[in-house]
């Protein structure tokens, strides 16, 4: 068994866009409401690899009480500052917070989480149009490319429905030539289909969900979910321990998929500020 070091590749991929940086002098602005405990350390998370990529990092942190007439004012004062070159609105949000709204209120170029219309749109054509493709799928690709794990003509099992990993990390499995069985809640016999694959994806968020006779022999295991357990220690959908004797590959929780997405997030935003300048 290969442990998938996302940890170790996030910091590759991060230092190495730094000269880009420094000849684009990229900012990015993250938007925060409230309080929550994750959302917290992701941000910081980002923050650090910002400053790690030489990327200007703006931050603005509204309470819970925002109104969302305010937050999609601010959203608009970012949109129309050419001197910002990536926005995050972090998730989740307040419940008086329509999260669609929002997310349609990002300027799709600016957009680095890849959470718009426009750009899961273009993802689902091709990977040449894959420019800014959700984060946490985006960086599930790296991750595989750079262990040389092949793709085309494999089995590929997503558990998972989302418009944040699921729905778009089937779609670029499926623009790489896998064949994708993309499962969720209402899937009668889940093992049925696990059992099945070659790649298995998985971001349902329901702690060790996958079991060891859940999963072929050999097989590449990605564990997308995190959750906090009432003890304090991160757990993953996938019982870790028991897989990982089966699987030929498997990403840890914490170290694998997260660090990837602050990853992606990071290339995100380079490549929004070379679209914007070859605008200009």
């Amino acid at each position: 068994m290969i442990l998938l070091d996302g940890k170790a590749l996030s910091t590759l991929l991060i230092d190495s866009v730094r000269e880009k940086a420094v000849q684009l002098k990229p900012a990015l602005a993250v938007i925060l409401v409230g309080e929550d405990p994750a959302s917290l350390t992701y941000v910081r998370n980002k923050q650090k690899a910002c400053e790690r990529a030489g990327i200007r990092y703006l931050e603005t942190h509204f309470p819970v009480t925002v109104s969302q007439e305010e937050l999609l004012r601010k959203i608009d004062e970012v949109n129309r500052d050419p001197a910002i070159n990536g926005l995050i609105v972090q998730i989740p949000l307040p419940p008086h917070i329509r999260v669609p709204l929002v997310i349609r209120a990002i300027d799709p170029k600016k957009d680095v989480d890849g959470f718009h219309a426009y750009n899961i749109g273009k993802t689902v054509l091709s990977p040449e149009f894959e420019d800014l493709p959700p984060a946490t799928p985006l960086g599930i690709v790296k991750l595989l490319d750079h262990y040389k794990i092949p793709i085309q003509g494999q089995e590929a099992v997503v558990v998972g429905h989302s418009n944040i990993v699921g729905k778009p990390i089937s779609i670029m499995m499926l623009n790489r030539n896998a064949t994708v069985t993309t499962c969720h809640i209402f899937t009668r016999d889940l093992k049925a289909h696990t059992k099945r694959a070659d790649i298995l994806i998985v971001a349902a968020g329901k702690p060790k969900l996958i079991t060891a006779d859940m999963v072929k022999k050999d097989a590449v295991v990605i564990d997308v979910g995190i959750t906090r357990m009432k003890d304090g220690t991160l757990q993953g959908d996938v019982d870790f321990e028991a897989v990982s004797k089966k699987a030929s590959y498997i990403t840890p929780v914490p170290g694998g998929v997260g660090p990837m997405t602050v990853a992606a997030l990071i290339l995100n935003t380079i490549r929004a500020t070379e679209r914007q300048r070859s605008d200009e």
